[in-house]
């Protein structure tokens, strides 16, 4: 069964995340048929893309896959990995994504949103980046998504905390476009969709482009980089990463004493 649903009409393509069973958890096949979603829209010439989840989701996706991450001593989050492979197509796509979200964001999918162009979301939905709760070190890509999205203090709160934010409060910082009753929430999301379908696509592609460059335009040494790296190994050869997996996995609390 397709983890999916895709529909394309009037230059706009839908991909709707249908994985119920694990409430849209994004593993290696969801994330791939995603990809490959985009793929086809680009071969169509859609114009605006949107992702979302089923009408009336009360979780939109509950993040990365856990029972994917590897055991302690590997990176979790290379950059073959899954979610980080979805990001860059996202990112890459010549044409504008937005996200729908109606429902709760959870770990992972919070930076699968913040990576689409725009967001719309209902007053319920919220936001909560837990990989601290997990004891996974986030990646410096991911971690870039979330400074080039968010104010830094805010960004901070959402991965220290991971205590959920609301789309009310994320659209005061300017991270979340709209925020639209669920009632309206589609018609809206494809008024604002429909507008650009009419606008040059070419013009769109190459300033979304010029765009995804200039934010990631940090300068950044050998050394810097190299320290970077290394301050993630230090967390996932630990015993408090093992101790997080193995927790979530037993579905209880985990008990972390820095190692």
């Amino acid at each position: 069964m397709s983890l999916i649903l895709t529909e394309t009409a009037e230059g706009i393509g839908t991909i709707t995340l249908n994985y119920q069973i694990k409430r849209n958890a994004i593993s290696e096949a969801l994330a791939h048929e995603v990809s490959e979603a985009l793929g086809g829209f680009r071969k169509d010439g859609v114009r605006v893309a949107i992702l979302r989840a089923q009408p009336g989701a009360k979780v939109w996706s509950s993040g990365h896959n856990v029972d994917e991450l590897p055991a302690s001593g590997r990176d979790p989050l290379a950059w073959q990995d899954p979610l980080r492979m979805v990001i860059r197509d996202i990112e890459a796509f010549p044409a504008p994504v937005i996200a729908m979200v109606e429902g709760s964001v959870w770990g992972g999918a919070c930076e699968l949103v913040f990576a689409c162009d725009m967001i719309v979301a209902t007053p319920e939905a919220t936001f909560a980046a837990t990989p601290a709760k997990l004891g996974v070190p986030y990646n410096a890509s991911g971690l870039l998504t979330f400074l080039n999205t968010a104010p830094p203090h805010i960004a901070k709160e959402l991965l220290f905390t991971g205590r959920p934010m609301t789309a009310a409060r994320l659209e005061r910082q300017g991270i979340i476009n709209h925020v639209v009753e669920a009632g309206e929430l589609e018609k809206f999301t494809r008024e604002v969709a429909r507008a650009m379908t009419h606008n040059s696509p070419l013009a769109i592609g190459v300033m979304k482009e010029q765009l995804r460059i200039l934010s990631h335009a940090h300068a950044l040494s050998p050394q810097d980089f190299e320290r970077i790296q290394g301050l993630r190994r230090v967390v996932y050869t630990s015993r408090d990463y093992a101790e997080g997996i193995r927790a979530f996995r037993e579905k209880r609390k985990p008990v972390y004493l820095g190692e």
